[in-house]
């Protein structure tokens, strides 16, 4: 990572404030200006992220995989800076245009991965590893609404949806070219081919296609930045126009109904049947695009799946 300038710094927030906003620095909301730092923050990272993920690549070491329903990180705009050995400077550099590094980190919403120890344990274990230098990714859910938010109504308390993806997350990188297909029930039939090999065919199943986004997990003053890969579900097919027009209208969103329902949210009530299934068809999937992620890296540089061990720790 390059030293931090704070002339450069100050010039890159106005700068993606105007061609963002189309506004200066004093017009801008706290909101528009979190997204301006945060953006200048990230761009910071991306070259130890770039540099981690190529030694990675190069070196070929034994990589840590792991898998968690939860994530509770926490706001990641002060967590980096201070990961990156400044936030005294950012903050001073804000000081002079005028801003509030408190405000502005007030703006960001709490990515709703997690809502309680395991969440917060798996995000200390992906901090620690980072800082450590270990070759490592975490692999869990991009749920749109997580952990609630609590209201008081009356006395009592209501818990709302918490939409921490409303006005989209800076440092999360959508990454389409790494997206796996994830499949649900079916059977599986069995045929020999004409040189008498046995092959598993699997059939009548339904399907999602899981796509990867990236977050950075910047390590302690090392110039490590490890990845978090949370999963999105998106349909194979959006909409069938064929089963719409042949009046089989929850046909026709059925596989856009079931990657929603699968990302939607942390933990569904699991008191009755459907929600049980929801739960397992959640893990499966985040699992299920995980592995095979990790398998195609390996893919990279090994032919036998008999070296994955000596590669690989889930």
């Amino acid at each position: 990572m390059k030293p931090f300038n704070k002339k450069a710094f100050i010039k890159r927030v106005t700068e993606t404030v105007k061609s963002k906003y189309r506004k200066s620095v004093g017009e801008a909301s706290q909101e528009e200006l979190f997204q301006a730092v945060a953006d200048t923050v990230k761009d910071a990272i991306m070259d130890d992220w770039f540099a981690t993920q190529s030694v990675m690549d190069r070196e070929d070491p034994k990589t840590l995989y792991y898998l968690s329903m939860e994530f509770l990180m926490g706001r990641a705009l002060g967590n980096n800076l201070i990961n990156m050995t400044a936030y005294k400077k950012a903050q001073e550099a804000l000081e002079e245009m005028g801003l509030d590094i408190n405000a502005i980190e007030d703006q960001e919403p709490d990515p709703a991965l997690g809502n309680g120890g395991l969440g917060r344990l798996a995000a200390c274990f992906l901090d620690s590893l980072a800082s450590l230098g270990y070759p490592a990714y975490g692999c869990g859910i991009r749920y749109r609404y997580g952990m609630f938010k609590q209201q008081i109504i009356d006395g009592f308390q209501v818990e709302v949806p918490d939409n921490w993806l409303k006005n989209g997350y800076p440092f999360e990188l959508k990454r389409p070219e790494y997206s796996y297909e994830v499949r649900f029930g079916g059977n599986v039939r069995t045929d020999v081919d004409e040189n008498g090999e046995l092959h598993f065919i699997h059939e009548n199943y339904q399907a999602v296609n899981a796509v990867a986004y990236d977050m950075p997990i910047v390590g302690h003053g090392n110039y490590v930045t490890d990845t978090l890969i949370i999963w999105d579900a998106q349909p194979k097919e959006e909409f069938s126009l064929t089963s719409f027009n042949e009046g089989e209208y929850a046909k026709a969103v059925e596989q856009s109904n079931l990657a929603r329902t699968l990302v939607e949210v942390l933990y569904p009530n699991d008191e009755h049947e459907q929600g049980k299934e929801l739960r397992l068809k959640q893990q499966y999937f985040f699992v299920s695009a995980s592995v095979q992620r990790a398998i195609a890296k390996f893919k990279k540089h090994h032919r036998s799946l008999r070296q994955l061990p000596k590669k690989v720790v889930f």
